[in-house]
């Protein structure tokens, strides 16, 4: 498909980011990732800000992504979202990394975060943190014309987040986008444990960290109770059952 001028600008509307010039002008030294070694094998990602908008472009990061040479990737997650197509181009970086790739929310994926830990192999939240899911926003100024262009613009744009959910977690395209059209369009909330049943993450971590699937031990048999075992001894006629074995 061509993109006339036009098409760009509607673009740029809908991931509503400021110029570059803004940005540094706003934030200086604003950036909402941090890419850092937690072992030889494994390389520590975190995206804590929002993405995109106000700070480092998706530019700068999937370039850092693409350095990264360890086996392993481990991306933890707190952020509340930011530019869809920033966020579109971090999960498809994500996806086609040669590492295996661990996403862990530890407060809060929503928005395009909550679509770019569906990159990972195996998706990872912590007991009280949330997801949040919603139909993509734009912001555009103009004739109805321009207003039709920018609504087919956010259905394709929200059909295609749709569709990374389908493929995290089953269902349908349109299901997808029924879910996050509820309540006019803001989406739905996710506990850990909705997250969990609703396919978007594979495993829910309890306070220790640990996976709260994972079989509880054993119960070990009490011990018998000593002042029991005295009772029964007393009740037993200890004479008579030695002289009934010896002949006594």
């Amino acid at each position: 498909m061509n993109l006339t001028p036009k098409d760009l600008t509607r673009a740029k509307q809908l991931t509503a980011l400021s110029s570059p010039s803004e940005r540094s002008r706003l934030t200086p030294t604003a950036s909402w990732y941090r890419i850092s070694n937690l072992a030889d094998d494994e390389t520590e990602v975190l995206i804590y800000d929002e993405i995109g908008w106000y700070g480092v472009s998706a530019d700068d990061f999937v370039r850092e992504l693409n350095d990264i040479t360890t086996s392993k990737i481990r991306l933890r997650v707190n952020s509340p979202g930011g530019s869809v197509f920033d966020g579109i181009a971090i999960y498809n970086a994500i996806v086609t990394h040669p590492a295996t790739v661990t996403a862990v929310v530890d407060g809060l994926a929503a928005s395009a975060a909550s679509f770019i830990i569906c990159a990972a192999e195996t998706t990872e939240i912590h007991r009280n943190a949330q997801l949040m899911i919603h139909d993509a926003r734009g912001i555009c100024v103009g004739n109805a014309n321009d207003m039709q262009e920018m609504l087919d613009l956010l259905n394709l744009a929200s059909d295609n987040i749709a569709d990374i959910y389908q493929q995290k977690a089953g269902g349908t395209v349109a299901e997808w986008r029924a879910v996050m059209q509820e309540k006019g369009g803001a989406g739905r909330w996710y506990s850990a444990a909705e997250a969990l049943d609703a396919g978007l993450v594979d495993t829910v971590l309890s306070k220790a960290g640990k996976n709260e699937d994972d079989p509880e031990p054993a119960e070990q048999e009490p011990a018998e109770d000593e002042d029991d075992l005295e009772d029964l001894l007393q009740g037993l006629d200890l004479a008579g059952i030695m002289n009934t074995a010896f002949g006594k």
